[in-house]
């Protein structure tokens, strides 16, 4: 089982902060720019 520190990360593009690769985006990890529902729901702040 790899590390955490050892899977990819990303910057959320709603709140800024770093969140690490999960088992259910595998297939679309291109495309995940959200760290959550919560921020993806978010009004667009920028």
């Amino acid at each position: 089982m790899r590390k955490k520190k050892d899977l990819p990360q990303k910057t959320c593009k709603s709140c800024g902060r770093l969140f690490v690769w999960r088992r259910k985006w595998a297939r679309d990890w291109d495309g995940v720019l959200y760290c959550s529902e919560r921020c993806k729901k978010a009004p667009k702040t920028a």
